[in-house]
């Protein structure tokens, strides 16, 4: 009796958790197309594109004289005594020096731009998580996925369970 009821409550425990998995939807967004369509989303990179446009600027014009300073260099480096020369070369690669400072100031992982990104995006990517999260909830998906042209999480998702619209369709909504 008691060899029979130990694989009977493992075959009724296996059926119980197939029974489940099966209860449990799975869908996918792809978040690149939600910010493409979400109009605070819009906005906040027209904010982010005017706050780097002066630093791209200011960095175009580093390099452009860097590239001028280098030419004349260049055309007179022939009539220049030694001392002249080294004196000349130094001032480039200190121009060099800050325009590459300027660019990981500006620019760089942790620069100006990213930490100001951050600042503006994160607000939009938490009412985003919070519209799948409710959208999710509200079709009584248990696990949604993203799915986008660079991030490859998801390699195959059938279209009917895709609900990136349903997503943008709330944000837009603003519930």
């Amino acid at each position: 009796m008691k060899k029979t009821f130990i694989p009977a409550i493992v075959i009724l425990a296996l059926f119980g958790v197939a029974g489940q998995a099966q209860a449990q939807k799975i869908g996918y967004v792809n978040s690149t197309k939600i910010f493409q369509e979400y109009p605070a989303a819009l906005d906040a990179q027209k904010k982010i594109d005017a706050i780097g446009r002066p630093f791209q600027d200011s960095l175009e014009a580093m390099q452009k004289d860097l590239q001028a300073r280098y030419e004349d260099y260049q055309k007179k480096e022939s009539m220049m005594n030694d001392a002249s020369k080294r004196t000349e070369q130094q001032k480039l690669v200190e121009m060099e020096r800050r325009a590459n400072e300027y660019r990981v100031e500006k620019f760089g992982q942790d620069g100006e731009l990213a930490r100001q990104t951050e600042k503006i995006i994160n607000p939009i990517r938490e009412k985003i998580k919070s519209a799948i999260a409710s959208v999710a909830k509200e079709e009584k998906y248990s696990f949604v996925f993203d799915k986008t042209e660079q991030i490859q999480v998801l390699l195959y998702g059938d279209p009917n369970q895709d609900i990136t619209f349903k997503v943008i369709d709330k944000l837009k909504r603003g519930k």
